[in-house]
């Protein structure tokens, strides 16, 4: 693999003990990614975060070209490890492991990557000051963060909820005359 590459903006990490380093994000600095591109085909780039301080560092490798995929009469890409010692782009994955990819066949396509909105998401967004929100949904929402498209909002409450609630909480009401979104989706989500 090729050295790891620092962000833009570099993490400034902040120890709430027990080994949980979070990067500091508020109104004056958050850290930024370098803009994400995409591989060159039978390249790969590798993010990784660790509990060691790791942030979404970036390093790269390319999948070793093979003539047939087991199991496809048509091409592919392998990567894995080899010996001890073994030199190239592969040497960074753990012993035994066998990624092979199957261009020829595809299963699904990705919309997006993104998180959840949960109601204590959204009231300890809100605790922050303007500038510090602003630099916190940038961090998650543009390019010079990880670039999140999608988001997933619970219906009514959740686990994360300072109370119960529900939309329609009138027995027998099939034709929902009586649903109503409430003040933490009024206030906090929509």
């Amino acid at each position: 693999t090729l050295p790891c590459l620092p962000g833009a903006r570099p993490c400034i990490p902040k120890d709430f003990g027990h080994g949980s380093l979070v990067c500091v994000c508020n109104a004056t600095y958050c850290d930024t990614l370098d803009p994400l591109v995409l591989p060159a085909p039978g390249s790969y780039v590798k993010y990784e975060s660790s509990k060691a301080g790791k942030r979404l560092e970036r390093s790269e490798g390319k999948f070793q070209s093979t003539l047939r995929t087991p199991g496809s009469a048509t091409g592919g890409w392998r990567c894995h490890r080899g010996p001890p010692g073994q030199q190239g782009p592969s040497r960074a994955l753990p012993a035994g492991l066998l990624l092979t990819l199957n261009i020829s066949t595809l299963y699904q396509h990705v919309k997006g990557f993104g998180g959840s909105l949960s109601d204590s998401a959204a009231m300890n967004i809100l605790k922050l000051s303007q500038p510090a929100q602003d630099n916190l949904l940038r961090s998650y929402f543009s390019e010079s963060g990880i670039e999140y498209n999608l988001i997933r909002v619970p219906m009514a409450c959740s686990d994360f909820s300072v109370r119960p609630y529900s939309y329609d909480d009138v027995p027998n009401d099939y034709e929902l005359k009586h649903f109503r979104l409430v003040d933490e989706d009024v206030k906090m989500k929509v």
